[in-house]
């Protein structure tokens, strides 16, 4: 139902400004705010600049982007303090798909009266502009309907391992992309596949044309930034704010180049006309997006996941919350709109980022404040920079790369703590270095979602053993105290059971109880078939015989040296008995065999009884009527060899039969006659483990061996009720909330008495005592 309060929770979640800013305090958070965007301002100008040749791109639209996608984050986005704007990893991807779209090679025209050839400059540079912002806009809608169906959880895939080794290979192109300007190289940029082989092999070839004066420039840029970063970093604890290391290199070399004339003298390559004033804004070209969606799917994804974990790590260490699913819709707006104004791909800088939190950045007010710097600058400043050599520029990328050279030490790191993670660290680089960043990212991504599957697909399996005096069961394995408890396998998995290791849950857990399943059903269905067969034989002998053995049972009547089975069992249970009391004996005992047959096995006695009431006992097997009986014995069952079984009673005999009956198939019978499945992993449950399961209970159950589940989610036992897993053989009674109450019912269900019964029947005792006790006093 609509509602007041859920309209304004509505409008408030779509526009979070509306909730922080009209509780904003200046006296508070004013000046920290004030303080922090200059700084961040300050850096926005250089890296603006620097990264916008990353991108292949006039510097004045580095300019652009850090200007109006910071004013569209300030009123959607959730974040306090990461800062919206260039940063190296995104430029170099969308440098890729300039450099794709709009080769240099596309734009060559004719010198006049000559035959020579060169770039159109202006040409190639407004193409590219168009491809940067389509490729913008595009990956700005992607975001923003992600965003708003709620896929916020998208950048979780990109696990961290993942995003630094991607981070990291960018470093390397981005280092390769700008290596031209450092030496003064005129290089072509390769794009798709081993484009960074290509291009470093080009440079490589080409390094005997170093121009000397670029160098030197480059040279002495990289080494005045080196220093005063590490000045800055030394002393940054008694500043109230960072020095502006990269303003004051583009300042002093801008100011330098204009008083020495160095392009004119030198032929040093500087930026060139930066114009004043803001650009209008155009609509994108929609015949490009066809060409650039792929590269716009890994920018909005790329771009996210840096955007997402930098404002969560800020969250956490500030306390307060950010909604992925709404930085999702920020980071979409603010590329989208900043598309229709010639902008690029933005997303949050790490450094930058910061710098906002480190000197003092409250609220999104400071990203006005930086935004408002930037403005002044191309309003007024911008032509200023005219003369700033571009290997200044490239120098400042460089050397702003440091901190993602230092993510090499993730090896070592990996190394100690996770194996696994190691391999996706190294694959990613590995794949990004080689594919290119677009085909890198997708190659990575897949890479680490089947190191998921595989870590799923083959878990590990234990079974549990009992801790004395606790209600915990863990690994036997790895716990030296645990206890096994007896006739009880405990069987768990460390991953839920789904369709891609269902079979092998099934495999390990025969593994484990040590009951072959299949070879017992298997045996035991043949020795059915045999069995079967055997009897159909002495049913037709019967039949053949009937009168012959007639006769033979009568004879044997009259003679006390032969005997039928059923007056040697007579003449057992009622020695000395008379004729009529043979005949009366006679019809009883008829009908105790049928309460002594197991199937289709009888016994016999084989010698006359002797005086201590010991005898020897043969078995028989055959259909149910005594008279069809064969002859056999035990391990008949087996090769068809006789064997003899003492006894002296007939309870005794009785629990002899009860063996035979399955004694054949294996040792194991006799030790387990309960497994409990630990499903306390398992989160969801498909129809393939569901029928595993099925065959599971089945299966267990014509070997006699009861099944038992424990510790399964209610979202599970759903799954199994809708996957018709419960009927009259598997009921809800199988189901128990804990392994510890499974255990206590198969041990009482069994009769058995064990230290785990007793110790909990005497700490029931010892609180009805404490309960009596305490209700006298």
């Amino acid at each position: 139902r609509c509602t007041v309060p859920r309209l304004k929770r509505c409008v408030v979640g779509c526009l979070p400004v509306l909730y922080w800013l009209p509780r904003y305090s200046i006296w508070d958070y004013g000046m920290p705010d004030l303080i922090s965007g200059i700084s961040v301002g300050i850096m926005h100008l250089p890296q603006g600049m620097a990264y916008a040749l990353l991108a292949s791109l006039p510097p004045v639209f580095g300019l652009y982007t850090s200007l109006y996608p910071a004013l569209v984050y300030f009123f959607f986005g959730t974040s306090r303090h990461i800062s919206i704007g260039t940063f190296a990893v995104l430029s170099i991807m969308v440098g890729s798909v300039t450099e794709r779209l709009a080769p240099d090679r596309n734009f060559l025209v004719m010198l006049n009266g000559t035959n020579l050839t060169e770039v159109n400059i202006t040409a190639r540079d407004s193409y590219r502009v168009q491809v940067a912002a389509a490729t913008t806009v595009l990956g700005g809608l992607i975001q923003v309907v992600l965003g708003l169906v709620k896929f916020g959880f998208v950048g979780t895939y990109l696990s961290e391992p993942l995003v630094r080794a991607y981070t990291t290979a960018a470093a390397a192109h981005a280092v390769v992309a700008v290596i031209a300007q450092l030496f003064g190289l005129s290089t072509t940029r390769f794009s798709g596949p081993l484009s960074l082989v290509y291009t470093l092999v080009e440079v490589c070839s080409k390094l005997p044309q170093t121009h000397l004066p670029t160098l030197v420039v480059s040279g002495v840029s990289m080494v005045f930034l080196i220093a005063a970063k590490e000045i800055n970093s030394a002393i940054s604890a008694k500043l109230p704010v960072p020095i502006p290391v990269e303003l004051i290199t583009i300042v002093a070399a801008t100011v330098i180049s204009s008083y020495t004339h160095l392009n004119d003298n030198y032929t040093i390559s500087v930026v060139g006309e930066i114009p004043s004033g803001l650009a209008a804004p155009r609509l994108p070209d929609a015949s490009l997006f066809e060409e650039v969606m792929g590269d716009a799917f890994a920018l909005a994804i790329v771009g996210y996941a840096i955007s997402i974990s930098l404002g969560k790590t800020f969250a956490l260490k500030h306390g307060y919350k950010v909604d992925s699913n709404q930085e999702l819709v920020a980071l979409g707006l603010s590329n989208a709109v900043g598309g229709f104004f010639q902008c690029y791909a933005v997303c949050s800088s790490m450094s930058r980022s910061l710098i906002q939190e480190s000197t003092g950045g409250k609220t999104q007010m400071a990203g006005m404040a930086s935004a408002v710097i930037v403005l002044v600058t191309v309003l007024k400043l911008g032509p200023l920079f005219q003369e700033l050599p571009k290997a200044v520029l490239a120098a400042i990328v460089f050397v702003n790369l440091k901190g993602m050279f230092k993510q090499y030490y993730d090896i070592i790191t990996l190394w100690r703590s996770s194996k696994v993670d190691l391999v996706v660290w190294l694959v990613t680089w590995v794949s990004t270095l080689l594919f290119n960043l677009d085909m890198g990212l997708g190659a990575s991504i897949t890479f680490a979602v089947l190191t998921v599957i595989f870590r799923t697909q083959l878990p590990k399996y234990s079974v549990l053993g009992h801790v004395p005096g606790t209600e915990l069961y863990l690994d036997m394995e790895t716990h030296r105290e645990v206890r096994e408890v007896p006739g009880i396998t405990i069987f768990h998995s460390s991953a839920t059971v789904y369709f891609a290791n269902a079979d092998l849950y099934l495999e390990a857990l025969k593994g484990k109880s040590g009951l072959d399943i299949s070879k017992m059903i298997i045996y035991k269905r043949r020795q059915e078939a045999k069995q079967r067969r055997r009897d159909k034989r002495a049913e037709r002998r019967a039949k053949r015989e009937a009168k012959r053995q007639k006769h033979a049972l009568r004879a044997a009547e009259q003679k006390t040296e032969v005997f039928s089975v059923e007056e040697a069992a007579g003449q057992w249970k009622e020695p000395g008995g008379g004729d009529g009391d043979r005949e009366e004996s006679l019809g009883d005992d008829q009908r105790g065999w049928c309460g002594r047959e197991n199937g289709t096995v009888f016994v016999m006695p084989t010698t006359p009884r002797t005086p201590d009431d010991q005898c020897s006992w043969e078995y028989l097997k055959g259909s149910k009527d005594p008279d069809c009986a064969t002859l056999g014995a035990v391990s008949e069952l087996q090769d068809g060899d006789t064997t003899t079984l003492g006894s002296s009673s007939e309870d005794t005999l009785s629990r002899e039969l009860d063996k035979v009956s399955m004694g054949s198939l294996g040792k194991w019978t006799w030790d387990i006659h309960s497994i409990i499945l630990d499903l306390s992993t398992a989160n969801f449950i498909d129809t393939v483990a569901i029928k595993t399961m099925r065959n599971i209970f089945h299966d267990f159950g014509e070997i006699d061996v009861t099944v038992y589940m424990a510790g399964c989610q209610m979202s599970v036992v759903e799954q199994l009720e809708l996957g018709g897993f419960f009927s009259e053989s598997i009921t809800k009674g199988r189901l128990f909330a804990t392994v510890h109450d499974a255990v206590l019912h198969c041990l009482g269900h069994q009769g058995t008495s064990t230290p785990i019964i007793n110790y909990y029947k005497n700490k029931k005792i010892m609180k009805s005592c404490i309960f009596l006790a305490a209700s006298s006093v």
